[in-house]
């Protein structure tokens, strides 16, 4: 008996069978190095799991990326990037079947802080120049703190500026560590305060973090989900909270964006939880004939409807990273879990006709 597929536990079955694939859509997964070997992976990953063959597209604008072995290059960390690639494409292809995917990969390390961040954004500037995506999903991030210039994060956020000016919606994993994240130089070790990771922190960017689901054999959901314990969450130290996010935290008494805004299956990491976010987000721009932008004042008014929005509310679960104290999901809008899941067949629905 084979494995069931992530689509079964969030019903997208029920768009499927009304021609609701992500057929006419583009979701643009943002890498370094990508996958040379992502092609027979996904072939492998389509006869699995019973899945129509997967329409990629391979964008490299600052050159082709080096091979894990190359002189240079940190195998261990390029092999790391192999495994993202693939789950990204992954993800996203098992919720919106027939959207293309664009692999643009940099051909330079991102590691923490200012390191591959440069080649990061101007990849996404060749993807906003040439219309290449309606949604962007970014399974990557570096602590606040871990730049040596707060400065340089504003400066790179000029592109998602540029990206939503085209219609680009823009998406990223919130972090694996908590309440925490790594240290800049020794990423094996962690911040002994509470911190959170950009581009996740940016109010222009939608920040997704990690749930659990609880499913049978057959992979329909026993209990509501719950918070992934290692969902990053938190307060930005450099970004104000937006208006759109205000009304939700008014209880909050701290003042930076709260991280993140929704959650999704996140049992491989919130790298997963992205992707699958971005596949959610496809669906909805099928529906919506045409790119939805910056999602994320629309998002927080369909938080405040709740189930008749397609709103999910997680409220089990904590965030606490060894001494570092997290925060902890409850009812309605929290930090832990931001919005909370989404009923995936309505929220695509009300979204799309939601989106302004």
């Amino acid at each position: 008996m084979r494995e069931p597929s992530i689509a079964v536990p969030y019903r997208v079955d029920e768009l499927w069978r009304q021609g609701v694939t992500g057929r006419g859509t583009t979701v643009a997964v943002l890498v370094s190095y990508g996958d040379p070997s992502l092609e027979q992976f996904m072939a492998d990953y389509d006869a699995q799991y019973g899945l129509p063959a997967v329409d990629i597209r391979r964008v490299e604008p600052l050159g082709k990326p080096p091979s894990c072995t190359s002189p240079g290059v940190d195998t261990k960390n390029c092999q790391a990037w192999v495994s993202e690639t693939r789950l990204d494409v992954a993800m996203i292809h098992s919720l919106a079947p027939q959207a293309r995917i664009v692999v643009a990969a940099s051909p330079v390390d991102e590691t923490q802080g200012e390191s591959g961040m440069p080649e990061m954004m101007h990849v996404l500037d060749h993807l906003t120049r040439h219309r290449l995506a309606d949604v962007v999903s970014m399974s990557f991030g570096s602590v606040e703190q871990n730049f040596a210039d707060p400065a340089s994060m504003l400066a790179y956020g000029a592109a998602f500026d540029r990206a939503r000016a085209a219609g680009m919606t823009l998406v990223a994993s919130s972090g694996d560590t908590g309440a925490s994240g790594p240290l800049r130089d020794h990423p094996d070790q962690h911040h002994p305060r509470r911190v959170v990771a950009w581009p996740a922190s940016d109010p222009r960017v939608t920040a997704v973090g990690g749930s659990l689901l609880h499913v049978d054999a057959q992979g329909h959901r026993t209990s509501p989900d719950t918070l992934w314990p290692k969902s990053g969450a938190g307060h930005s130290s450099l970004f104000a909270r937006p208006e759109w996010q205000r009304p939700a935290t008014a209880g909050d008494m701290e003042s930076g964006r709260s991280v993140p805004d929704i959650v999704m299956q996140g049992a491989a990491g919130t790298s997963q939880s992205a992707p699958l976010f971005a596949g959610v987000l496809a669906l909805a721009v099928q529906l919506h004939h045409g790119p939805m932008g910056d999602i994320n004042p629309t998002l927080y008014r369909l938080g405040a409807a709740g189930p008749a929005a397609g709103i999910v509310d997680v409220t089990e679960g904590s965030n606490t990273y060894a001494e570092v104290p997290g925060f902890t999901a409850g009812s309605g809008f929290d930090t832990a879990s931001g919005w909370g899941t989404v009923d995936v067949p309505r929220f695509v629905r009300v979204l799309a006709r939601a989106v302004r």
